[in-house]
């Protein structure tokens, strides 16, 4: 849902056909507003501490193709601050795609409200105050990085390509056709098309998706500097360690509703005790029979177990007989893992 005007020939010659599909927003991650007769709408500028967004008590369900319903929200409600980076968590279907959709303006609640600074969030992102990055689409594979730049910077007069290219690690990349570009270097373009409109909130989708790890250690340490600045930062990423090192807060999802708000450290509180791990029998698992007993995952020959007592658990495991028992402080993976988890008990 790219928005342009007549005047801009080149980039809707280009962006013609991006502009039918759906995450368009997402995919390019750039926006503007016109009025009536087609001038560009200055955006405002985010006060800190002032909300950057505010979701209150949303709802939304979609029908598959046989007609079932699915409820893919369910009565969310959080408020993002201006300058904080946030986290949204969760493991796959658990909405937060259908989250970020609505943030964006893509897509309406069935019931509640969402705001993004104090306006409806479709007009945040025609003006550019919201940008996007997606892990993947939106890039044309014929272009070099230095046209596909010039051709959205066409959209934001007065934007600099020098320095988003340069805060995205991709000047190097300028006479490079897209489509010889890796995955992470495709990422760190989108991240400086996003740049361009000067947004007061980024919206990162698994943004580090294809990086190597010199790479993902480069983009955060910018995503940083973006935060100082004042920038807000929403993202949503499989890397958990990315989520300990860097965000402020951690929104964590679980079946369409917020299961926890708080800091890494008070999430891993929240989960506590200690992980248990063992190698166990088959059967054994149905044979605890302690309550309050998760089951967070069984890898590599060993079951892992979470339980606020863990020496009660580690008593009962050895009593059926387990072996190789190893009790370990929770991470942050070991939480996200304990809290959207299911029990073992009936």
């Amino acid at each position: 849902m790219t928005f342009i005007t007549p005047r801009h020939d080149e980039a809707h010659r280009i962006l013609g056909t991006t502009c039918q599909r759906r995450f368009s927003v997402i995919d390019w991650g750039v926006q503007h507003l016109t009025d009536p007769e087609g001038d560009i709408m200055s955006a405002p500028v985010s006060v800190p501490g002032q909300a950057a967004i505010e979701v209150d008590s949303i709802s939304k369900s979609f029908r598959t193709a046989g007609d079932e319903r699915v409820d893919a929200v369910r009565g969310m409600s959080f408020t993002i601050r201006s300058g904080e980076v946030v986290a949204l968590l969760g493991p796959n279907g658990a909405g937060k795609s259908t989250t970020i959709d609505m943030i964006l303006g893509l897509t309406h609640p069935d019931s509640g409200t969402v705001r993004v600074f104090d306006g409806a969030p479709l007009d945040a992102s025609r003006s550019g105050r919201t940008a996007a990055v997606a892990q993947s689409g939106g890039l044309l594979a014929e272009n070099t990085v230095q046209q596909t730049m010039r051709v959205i910077a066409a959209l934001h007069p007065g934007s600099s390509i020098g320095s988003c290219m340069s805060r995205a690690g991709i000047t190097d990349l300028a006479d490079r056709q897209v489509s010889k570009c890796s995955g992470g270097e495709q990422q760190r373009l989108r991240f400086a098309l996003a740049l361009l409109p000067d947004p007061d909130l980024l919206i990162l989708d698994e943004p580090t998706a294809g990086m190597d790890v010199r790479a993902r250690r480069d983009f955060w340490r910018e995503i940083r500097a973006e935060a100082q600045a004042g920038r807000t930062i929403l993202f949503a990423t499989h890397y958990l360690d990315e989520v300990d090192e860097f965000a402020d807060r951690v929104i964590l999802i679980k079946e369409g509703r917020v299961i926890a708000d708080d800091t890494a450290d008070a999430i891993r509180t929240t989960a506590g005790g200690c992980t248990v791990s063992a190698e166990l029998t088959p059967g054994t698992l149905d044979r605890i029979g302690l309550a309050g007993t998760r089951l967070l995952e069984e890898r590599s020959g060993r079951t892992y177990l979470h339980n606020p007592d863990s020496d009660a658990l580690t008593r009962r495991l050895l009593e059926l007989g387990g072996r190789g028992i190893r009790v370990v402080p929770r991470s942050l993976d070991d939480a996200f893992l304990a809290l959207t988890s299911t029990t073992t008990e009936n």
